[in-house]
């Protein structure tokens, strides 16, 4: 196919001609292969790698007249008209440098589920991407919606294929989580509202360094239509909106924990209030819901909440769906999720934070907390994280890999906390983090799991290491109970 040809696909187009080659076999990257096929494109899939994984897609797929190659030496077939990349293929992967020389378009999955959507009156996309919290916050939004009664999803980056709601479901309106590996190959998307929650340093393994990242992030908002909101607290996310390229009439919508300005929601004696969706919003502002609403209220979260209620204004749902929705809405595991307490003690399991940003936001949820943290740092620096919090330290444990970065942070910046070391690496060191956390803390205080770090040095994913602080904790608290 030519080239304007290409870039003029879409759901109704012919794809029988099209010769399409999907880079990566994982979970996104498989819906798009039988995406492809489903429409009678001409499919071959490549992945470096051949674990079993990998295997038994590529086994499904060839079933149904795809080439498959796994392994090293897989390369893109020069006559490529499209390629689709998987997220987690680096924009400047080498695997990906022929085709950009032939001026071949690359797409990702956004991409490509933007352009499979019936017309372009079909169901809007209300996307958040952020460095913390958008997992959360794009589950809010998918609450508030069914408060509201509307057929919606959270599809995206949260593990719900995007192009295979599009293809097969009829919805109203999604909620699209959006991680930044998605964003370097997209090109035409345009939601209906968008968020960014907030920037750190994170992923840079990915794309290099820290500004290419955010600048990656920044292309959330290009060519929104209704509504870029941004975090007022976050200066980069304002930044980012007010550099987009957005729909001529999208409006800037700003998100505050104090009491908001003119086109701002934010809070007000203890209320989600709304100034930017309402009629006389220079003289009154809309109570959505109560902080009692929002669980957990840390002031992370009611910031999330705040986002996704920004986000479900925009699409018209009524206040009492915001509030319904808040007080619908079940965390994903491993969020900030109380695990339970002993002898006033309690014990909270936030493994999902793995980077510093993330533990930082949790730390700040608690006026004492010993911190359990650690693994693999990802070249992070800590020494910003631990000046912040050190007042609110009772004391630290730490295991993993790159334990010793933060402790030497801490040696830095906060030499009277007590740090405690796990110098075993097998997964029964949780057990014993758990145990030393214990004997640190005091009546009132928070025994807090929040790594600052990925998980991979010792457990399978962060959702492992969660387990197995719950678990310990629940054996901590059956011991008591026998020993009271």
């Amino acid at each position: 196919m030519t080239g304007p040809a290409v870039a003029g696909l879409a759901r109704d187009s012919n794809w029988t001609p099209v010769q399409a080659c999907v880079v990566g076999l994982g979970v996104a990257g498989y819906s798009c292969a039988d995406a492809l096929m489903q429409l009678g494109a001409q499919v071959t899939i490549i992945d470096e790698v051949d674990d079993d994984p990998q295997q038994e897609r590529a086994e499904i797929l060839r079933s149904l007249g795809a080439h498959v190659h796994l392994g090293p030496g897989a390369s893109v077939p020069l006559e490529t008209d499209v390629v689709i990349a998987s997220p987690g293929i680096r924009p400047t992967s080498l695997i990906l440098e022929p085709i950009r020389r032939a001026g071949t378009p690359v797409w990702g999955e956004l991409e490509l589920a933007w352009r499979l959507r019936r017309s372009p009156m079909d169901a809007p996309w209300l996307c958040v991407t952020g460095t913390n919290g958008k997992t959360t916050t794009t589950l809010m939004v998918e609450s508030i919606l069914r408060a509201a009664e509307a057929k919606t999803v959270a599809a995206g980056n949260i593990g719900n294929p995007l192009v295979d709601v599009v293809l097969h479901d009829h919805m109203d309106v999604i909620a699209v989580e959006v991680g930044a590996p998605q964003l370097p190959f997209v090109t035409s998307m345009s939601p209906w509202a968008a968020a960014c929650l907030n920037i750190a340093p994170d992923h840079l393994d990915h794309f290099g360094d820290f500004e290419s990242y955010a600048g990656t992030k920044e292309r959330i908002f290009h060519r929104c239509q209704v509504a870029a909101v941004y975090v007022d607290e976050e200066e980069q996310t304002r930044g980012m909106v007010e550099r987009a390229d957005v729909v001529d009439g999208c409006r800037a919508i700003g998100i505050t924990l104090g009491v908001p300005e003119v086109g701002m929601l934010g809070i007000v004696d203890n209320y989600l209030v709304d100034r930017a969706f309402v009629e006389n919003r220079r003289d009154t502002a809309q109570e959505l819901a109560n902080i009692a609403d929002v669980q957990p209220a840390a002031p992370h979260n009611v910031v999330n909440a705040l986002v996704a209620a920004a986000l479900a204004r925009s699409y018209g749902v009524e206040p009492s769906a915001v509030q319904q929705g808040l007080r619908d809405f079940q965390p994903a595991p491993h969020r900030i999720a109380e695990v339970g307490s002993i002898a006033g003690v309690r014990f909270v399991d936030d493994s999902k934070a793995t980077n510093a940003h993330a533990s930082a936001m949790s730390l700040r949820a608690y006026p004492s907390a010993v911190w359990i943290a650690g693994g693999m740092a990802k070249g992070q620096n800590f020494d910003e994280l631990v000046m912040g919090v050190a007042h609110r330290l009772r004391g630290v444990v730490l295991l993993g890999v790159d334990a010793d970065v933060i402790a030497a942070s801490l040696a830095r910046h906060a030499p009277n906390v007590p740090v405690i070391t796990i110098d075993r690496t097998d997964t029964g060191a949780m057990a014993q983090a758990v145990e030393s956390a214990a004997s640190l803390a005091e009546s009132g205080d928070v025994v807090l799991l929040a790594p600052g770090c990925a998980s991979w040095d010792m457990f399978d994913n962060y959702a492992h290491r969660g387990r197995l602080f719950v678990e310990s904790v629940q054996q901590l608290i059956a011991e008591s109970a026998r020993r009271s």
